[in-house]
């Protein structure tokens, strides 16, 4: 990843012959600070989430269902990445963790016609006056 702080981490499928176990997150894995909460978010096709940005939270996401494409862009004063733009896109066929650190702005799309979900492993309890969002508009990536 380009920008300081962001982490994608390869994941383990494991085949099983009654379903497969898809690993997110473990207390060893680099990215993981502390547990605050899990939750699951869908997308539908051609819809954005974002931008979203947490002040203290980090952010680990995972796409076991769908297909969907995050873009994450750094406005961190004091990083040396600031100003870049990276969009990745995870799958069960692209299956990556990405750890987003606190103050990198987050949005997300849904690719799929199916259900496209996430699951995100939070540092922190949600706190809505901890984040600052604004209207999504397309940048170039």
């Amino acid at each position: 990843m380009k920008i300081q702080g962001c982490l994608l981490t390869p994941l383990r499928i494991i085949p099983g012959e009654k379903g497969d176990v898809l690993h997110a997150l473990r207390s060893t894995d680099e990215g993981f600070a502390a547990f605050g909460e899990a939750y699951f978010s869908s997308v539908k096709k051609g819809e954005v989430k974002g931008w979203r940005r947490h002040h203290h939270m980090t952010l680990n996401l995972v796409v076991p269902v769908g297909n969907i494409r995050f873009l994450l862009h750094d406005e961190r004063l004091d990083s040396p990445s600031i100003g870049m733009l990276e969009a990745v896109t995870l799958s069960i066929e692209n299956y990556q963790r990405l750890t987003v650190p606190p103050g990198v702005w987050l949005a997300f799309e849904g690719l799929d016609d199916g259900l496209n979900l996430l699951l995100n492993i939070v540092d922190l309890p949600h706190d809505p006056a901890a984040s600052d969002t604004k209207p999504f508009e397309p940048m170039a990536y």
